[in-house]
Formats: C-alpha cells, sequence, structure tokens
C-alpha cells in the first residue's frame, strides 16, 4: 500500500468522506454546505457577493431564501454581521442579485 492509499483510508479500510464545511446564513440561523450559501464580504469597495468563497475581508453567508435577503438588505442584520455600515450602492447592489435569483426550487 502506498502512502497516499494509506492516508485516504481509516483503520477499517473503508475510505474517509471529505469534510464538508458548514456556514450558517446570518438572517434565518439555518445551518447549510460552504457552497449551498452565498458569501457577502466588506472590502473597502464596499459589500460584494463572493462567488469563489476565497475573496479577502470579512464574510458573512446568506442561504437562498428571497426572504433571507430581503431582510439582508432591509434591516441592519448584515451591517452587524459584517461590522460595517452598509451605502445605499451595496443596498442596490444586493437587491439587484437578489432580484436575479431563481427560487424555484
Amino acid at each position: 500500500m502506498t502512502e497516499k492509499q494509506h492516508r485516504s483510508q481509516s483503520g477499517d479500510g473503508t475510505r474517509r468522506r471529505k469534510h464538508v464545511p458548514i456556514r450558517t446564513c446570518v438572517v434565518c440561523r439555518g445551518k447549510g454546505d460552504k457552497r449551498g450559501l452565498t458569501r457577502l464580504v466588506r472590502t473597502a469597495d464596499g459589500v460584494l457577493i463572493d462567488p469563489t468563497g476565497k475573496m479577502n475581508g470579512r464574510g458573512a453567508y446568506l442561504c437562498e431564501k428571497e426572504s433571507c435577503w430581503d431582510r439582508a438588505v432591509n434591516t441592519n442584520i448584515l451591517e452587524k454581521a459584517l461590522k460595517t455600515a452598509l451605502t445605499d450602492a451595496d443596498r442596490e447592489r444586493l437587491q439587484q442579485s437578489n432580484s436575479s435569483h431563481d427560487y424555484s426550487n
């Protein structure tokens, strides 16, 4: 058995499952895997959507529920999570992103 094969198997010979990071929606507090939530990040240019999940800056996650996006844009929940004030341009950018989502699933 090679070193790589040895490290990828547990003691009983079965393969280990890959670790899936779990994140929490800042609005509804629902938990989901990192890829299933949308990351918003505070940058010098304002609050941006981070499609890669790897941008530098303080981040917060939103689930795909339309009600969560509406509350994030229209209340101070996101401001508290990101520890910044949302500008009108930030709110407009997030509202446009919200309206482009498909909530049919």
